[in-house]
């Protein structure tokens, strides 16, 4: 009895300290929308918009974002997708160094979750464990601009994560 509840314990323990990230770091965080992204039909990461109270996305407030990745994918692969995002959205920001910090390799299944600190600072968590913050002028709008922002890769991705 009790080693079935010792791996009862440790099969949910990873699955209640994620849900527990954005709410901890975030208060009255609700889930306002959901979707996956693809490319090139491929399904690359489920994603989940969490707002105080569910409320419509305002970028004059702190929100999170949670990708849960349905592929593996290098530290290399994000850091480069991340400044090759910034690249195609006209934002030049030079924080590779910073990244390579806050990104590891994920494998299927994991998850990383960005929180907003204000304007300049986002808070990440991989599998519920804190890996850094990301500190620069406007990052939150540079970096949460990628899956939210007027210029996106996929407008339906965008709208369906924003609730709408």
């Amino acid at each position: 009895m009790r080693s079935s509840l010792a791996l009862l314990w440790l099969l949910l323990a990873p699955v209640a300290a994620q849900a527990n990230t954005v709410e901890s770091a975030l208060p009255d965080a609700e889930l306002r929308g959901a979707a996956t992204f693809r490319f090139v039909g491929f399904p690359l990461y489920k994603a989940r918009l969490f707002t105080q109270s569910g409320a419509p996305l305002d970028w004059n407030k702190d929100f999170g974002l949670e990708l849960q990745y349905m592929r593996n994918l290098t530290e290399f692969d994000l850091v480069e997708g991340t400044m090759r995002e910034f690249a195609r959205l006209g934002s030049s920001v030079p924080v590779r160094g910073q990244l390579e910090i806050c990104f590891d390799d994920v494998r299927k299944g994991d998850r990383y979750t960005a929180v907003s600190q204000g304007q300049n600072k986002i808070a990440f968590w991989l599998n519920g464990k804190r890996t850094c913050t990301l500190s620069h002028p406007q990052i939150k709008t540079h970096f949460m601009g990628i899956f939210l922002g007027d210029k996106t890769r996929s407008k339906s991705f965008t709208s369906k994560l924003k609730g709408e």
